[in-house]
């Protein structure tokens, strides 16, 4: 799909993202442009789109099921929606890292009647309206994904059938127990936006690991 255009945003990452994303080039339309923490580089992907939609997805996510991103915008543009995503699966992960993944499912299912809860790992927006929301907080430190999601009103968000998978990085840097408390405290401050813009650590452990060097993709 040479059509497709592809905005990898890369925060000076060391571990070969720009080449190896280059090497779709054949593929894809790549451009690898300036990233930083995920708020930035997801913005910066954003101000490039000249389309009416956009996609935002993390960079060890993988799109299995070529039918996922149609379903997706077939899923939005019938019930004129603002805000799409999916259930996440953990392909390599353990019988732990099943479960949390499920439960975060069901959190965005259970979104529904408070604020609409979606991860960065796949998130369809409906280009007019993330401009409108005024794109990701640049300030956020945490969750900027919720942050942003949970401005969509109920009724423009859907979640569409299937899943996009991921590694269990995040439960291997941190840690189970703190990435469950960090998820209640973020339910916790629903509606306390502060919350977000405060440090809560959960970048220490990328910076170490090399993760926050990783492309946050912004695709349309």
């Amino acid at each position: 799909m040479p059509w497709v255009k592809v905005f990898v945003a890369d925060a000076g990452s060391t571990d070969g993202t720009q080449q190896l994303a280059l090497g779709f080039a054949g593929r894809l339309d790549i451009e690898v442009i300036p990233g930083g923490l995920p708020s930035v580089g997801r913005n910066a992907g954003a101000r490039r789109a000249a389309t009416p939609y956009v996609l935002f997805i993390d960079a060890d996510m993988e799109l299995k099921d070529p039918t996922l991103l149609r379903r997706a915008m077939e899923l939005m543009q019938r019930r004129k929606l603002h805000c799409v995503t999916t259930n996440i699966w953990c392909s390599s992960g353990t019988m732990r890292d099943h479960v949390l993944y499920v439960l975060n499912d069901i959190a965005q299912y259970g979104s529904f009647v408070v604020r609409p809860f979606s991860t960065g790992m796949f998130m369809l927006f409906e280009k007019a309206s993330f401009d409108r929301l005024g794109g990701f907080n640049d300030r956020a430190l945490y969750a900027e994904d919720y942050l942003l999601t949970k401005k969509v009103s109920n009724r423009r968000f859907g979640i569409v059938t299937g899943r996009i998978h991921t590694t269990n990085r995040r439960f291997r840097n941190m840690g189970h127990f703190k990435i469950i408390s960090m998820f209640v405290k973020t339910m916790f401050n629903t509606f306390n936006d502060k919350y977000f813009l405060r440090d809560h650590g959960y970048w220490e452990d990328k910076v170490e690991s090399g993760a926050i060097g990783s492309a946050h993709p912004s695709a349309h």
